[in-house]
C-alpha cells in the first residue's frame, strides 16, 4: 500500500472519527492482548500456584528436615526457577505465539513444542477429575453433619473409628468408657482407619480391587466433571478477554481463604506443636542428596516449566512489557504461597494430633490423601465444620481452577496460531468448546472404580521426567542452536535492557545443569508407584512409561521429518536448513521489527494513527510547506490551477 493511499485509508470520516480507530484498544489486534497487566499477573500466579503447593510442599519440607528443607528450595529457585521462568516468558512474549508457533526459532525442535501439548494434554485430563472430586466434596459439605464425621454408616468396615467417637459398638467394649479408654489403642494400630479414609475409598470413589477392573461410572463424579469443565469452558470462551477478568476473583480470594483458615488454626490446641514440626531445621539432612533434589524437583513442577502454558500466556503481552519483573513476582509469590499453605495445613494437623494423642507425623499425609483424608478428618473436629470444609475445598477448586485454565489456553491457542486463517482466529471460542469436549470424555475413564488407579499413574508418569527432557532440550535449542547472542539482543530489543548477567551465566550454565541433575536424581531415586497397600501390575507401568515417552518421542520424529523436508543435497545441509530459524521468526508486528529483522518476516497489519496523531502531522506539514513557500517565492509561477509550476531554465 502506497503512503497516499495508506493516509487516505486512515482518514477521519464526516464526522470526524477514525473508521478503524476502536480496533486500536488490543497491540495485537488480529492476536489479541491482555486487558491490563495485572491480569497478566494474576492469571499467571493462578498458574502457577496449584493443588501442588497446598499438598505437595508442606508434606515435603516435614520429611525432608523441616526448616532445614527452606534452605535448598530457596537455592533452586533462584538459580533455576525464576531463571527459567523468565526465559518462557520472555521466549512467548518476543514472537506472541503459542508453544507451537515459538519454535520458528528453529524449526527442527518444533517438537518440543508438541511434546508441551502433549503434557498439557495429560495434566489437563487428570487435574479437572482431581477438581470436581473437590466440587463434590464442597457440595456434600451443605449439610449440618459432614458425612465422613462417623462410623455408622453403609459403606464403613470394622476397622474403621472416629476421632469424634463412634456410635458403633461391638463385643469389645462393653460401654462408652472402654471406648474412650481404648481409643488411642485402636488409631494407633496399623489397622486403623478413618471415616474420612473410609468415605473417600469405599463411597465417594467406590474403589474397585486393582487398575485393571473398572467397573462403573461414579455418576456423582461424572455430574461433578462436566460441571467443571462447564465451568472452564464460560470462563474461556472469550480467551484471555474473559479468563484475564475471571482471575481476579480465582486467583486472589483463595488467599483470603488460607488467611481464614490459618487464623482458626493457630488458635487450636496443639496447633503449634505443628507448626514446630513443619519448620525445625534437621540440619544433618542439608547434606542428603535426595532433599536437594526433592527441592529441584518442586520449584520446577510448581512453576509449571515446560508444560507450554507460561509461553502461552506470554504471547498475549504486550512487545515491551516488562516480563521479567513478572517473572520474580510470579516465582517469589509462587514460592511464599507454599510456605504460607505449610503453616495452614500443619497448624490443623498439629491439633488434631494432639486430640488423638499421636505424633503429627502420623495424621501428615501428601497429594490427594491430605486433601481428601487427613485434612477432612480435622474439619470434624472443629466447631461449625460445615463452614471450615466449604471455605477448604472452595479454596482447592479455585487453585484447581486458575492451573486449569492455563492448561486449556495453551492448548486452544497452540492450534488456533498452527492454522492461522482468519476464520479460526474469528471463531476461536468454537476450539475452546472442542478441546473442552475431547477432554471431557477423556477424563470419563477416570470417573470409574479404577479411576484413582489411573489419575495416580498420569501423575507419576506422564507429567514427571518427560517434563525435565522437554525443558533441558528448549534450553538447549535456544542458548547454543538459535545462539545465546541472538537471543539476549533479542531480549534487549524487547526490553529496553539486556538480560542481567546473573540471568545470562544461568540459562547457559547453571539451570541446565540443575535440569540434568534433577533429571538423574528422578531416574536413580524412581520406585514404582503403589497406592497404599495396592502394588501397580507390570502391565501398567509399562503404559505409565509410555505416557511419559509420548511426549518425549515428538521431539525426534519431528526432528527426523523436518531434516528430511528440508532443502539439501546431502544431510548436513538439510540439519543446517533444518535448524536455521524461519524467515517470520521474531517480532510478531512489523512496527516492532527493528535491526536484523527490519526485512525479514510477513507484511503487518496496517495500523491507522489516532486523530491527534493526524492533526498534528497536518500542522507540521502545514509549517513546511509554508517554508517551502517563502524559500521559493521568487522562482516559482502560479498555475491555472492553483498548483505550483517550477520554469524549467532556457538553454
Amino acid at each position: 500500500m502506497s503512503e497516499s493511499n495508506s493516509g487516505a485509508a486512515c482518514m477521519p470520516d464526516q464526522n470526524g472519527a477514525v473508521p478503524v480507530e476502536p480496533v486500536k484498544k488490543d497491540e495485537n489486534s488480529r492476536r489479541g492482548n491482555w486487558g491490563n497487566q495485572i491480569e497478566f499477573v494474576l492469571t499467571s500466579v493462578g498458574y502457577a500456584v496449584g493443588l501442588g503447593n497446598v499438598w505437595r510442599f508442606p508434606y515435603l519440607c516435614y520429611r525432608n528436615g523441616g526448616g532445614a528443607f527452606m534452605f535448598p528450595y530457596f537455592i533452586m529457585l533462584v538459580f533455576c526457577g525464576i531463571p527459567l521462568f523468565f526465559l518462557e516468558l520472555s521466549f512467548g512474549q518476543f514472537t506472541s505465539l503459542g508453544c507451537l508457533g515459538v519454535w520458528k526459532v528453529s524449526p527442527m525442535f518444533k517438537g518440543v513444542g508438541y511434546g508441551m501439548m502433549v503434557v498439557s494434554t495429560y495434566i489437563g485430563i487428570y487435574y479437572n477429575v482431581v477438581i470436581c472430586i473437590a466440587f463434590y466434596y464442597f457440595f456434600m459439605s451443605m449439610t449440618n453433619l459432614l458425612p465422613w464425621t462417623y462410623c455408622n454408616n453403609p459403606w464403613n468396615t470394622p476397622d474403621c473409628t472416629g476421632v469424634m467417637g463412634t456410635p458403633r459398638t461391638n463385643a469389645t467394649f462393653a460401654n462408652v468408657s472402654a471406648v474412650v479408654s481404648g481409643l488411642t489403642e485402636i488409631v494407633n494400630r496399623t489397622k486403623r482407619t478413618s471415616p474420612s479414609e473410609e468415605y473417600w475409598r469405599n463411597y465417594v470413589l467406590n474403589v474397585s480391587d486393582g487398575i485393571g477392573n473398572f467397573g462403573e461410572v461414579r455418576l456423582p463424579i461424572l455430574g461433578c466433571l462436566a460441571v467443571s469443565w462447564i465451568v472452564v469452558f464460560l470462563c474461556l470462551i472469550r480467551g484471555v478477554k474473559s479468563s484475564g477478568k475471571v482471575v481476579y476473583f480465582t486467583a486472589t480470594f483463595p488467599y483470603v481463604v488460607l488467611t481464614i483458615l490459618f487464623i482458626r488454626g493457630i488458635t487450636l490446641e496443639g496447633a503449634i506443636s505443628g507448626i514446630k514440626y513443619y519448620l525445625t531445621p534437621q540440619w544433618e539432612k542439608i547434606l542428603d542428596a535426595k532433599v536437594w533434589g526433592d527441592a529441584a524437583s518442586q520449584i520446577f513442577y510448581s512453576l509449571g516449566c515446560a508444560w507450554g502454558g507460561l509461553i502461552t500466556m506470554a504471547s498475549y503481552n504486550k512487545f515491551h512489557n516488562n516480563c521479567f519483573r513478572d517473572s520474580i513476582i510470579i516465582s517469589v509469590t509462587n514460592c511464599g504461597t507454599s510456605v504460607y499453605a505449610g503453616f495452614v495445613i500443619f497448624s490443623i494437623l498439629g491439633f488434631m494430633a494432639n486430640h488423638l494423642g499421636v505424633d503429627v507425623s502420623e495424621v501428615a499425609d501428601h497429594g490427594p490423601g491430605l486433601a481428601f483424608v487427613a485434612y477432612p478428618e480435622a474439619l470434624t473436629l472443629l466447631p461449625i465444620s460445615p463452614l471450615w470444609s466449604l471455605l477448604f475445598f472452595f479454596m482447592l477448586i479455585l487453585l484447581g481452577l486458575g492451573t486449569q485454565f492455563c492448561l486449556l489456553e495453551t492448548l486452544v491457542t497452540a492450534v488456533v496460531d498452527e492454522i492461522g486463517t482468519d476464520w479460526i482466529m474469528k471463531n476461536k471460542t468454537y476450539v475452546t468448546l472442542g478441546v473442552a469436549i475431547v477432554g471431557f470424555l477423556l477424563g470419563v475413564p477416570l470417573t470409574t472404580q479404577a479411576g484413582i488407579y489411573w489419575l495416580l499413574l498420569m501423575d507419576n508418569y506422564a507429567a514427571s521426567f518427560s517434563l525435565v527432557v522437554v525443558s533441558c532440550i528448549m534450553c538447549i535449542c535456544i542458548m547454543y542452536v538459535y545462539g545465546h547472542k541472538n537471543y539476549f539482543k533479542d531480549v534487549e530489543m524487547m526490553l529496553g535492557f539486556p538480560p542481567p548477567l546473573f540471568f545470562r551465566i544461568c540459562w547457559r550454565y547453571v539451570s541446565p545443569f540443575i535440569i540434568t541433575f534433577i533429571l538423574i536424581f528422578t531416574v536413580i531415586q524412581y520406585k514404582p508407584i503403589t497406592y497404599n497397600d495396592y502394588v501397580y501390575p507390570r502391565w501398567s507401568l509399562v503404559i505409565g512409561f509410555a505416557m511419559a515417552l509420548s511426549s518425549v518421542i515428538c521431539i525426534p520424529i519431528y526432528a527426523l521429518f523436518k531434516i528430511a523436508m528440508s532443502e539439501g543435497s546431502t544431510f548436513l545441509e538439510r540439519l543446517k536448513n533444518s535448524v536455521k530459524p524461519d524467515p517470520d521468526w521474531g517480532p510478531a508486528l512489523q512496527e516492532h521489527r527493528k535491526g536484523r529483522y527490519a526485512t525479514a518476516g510477513p507484511e503487518s497489519v496496517e495500523v491507522c494513527p489516532l486523530k491527534e496523531e493526524l492533526k498534528d502531522e497536518g500542522k507540521e506539514k502545514l509549517k513546511e510547506k509554508e517554508m517551502e513557500k517563502k524559500d521559493e517565492m521568487g522562482l516559482t509561477i502560479p498555475g491555472s490551477n492553483g498548483s505550483t509550476l517550477n520554469p524549467t531554465p532556457s538553454a
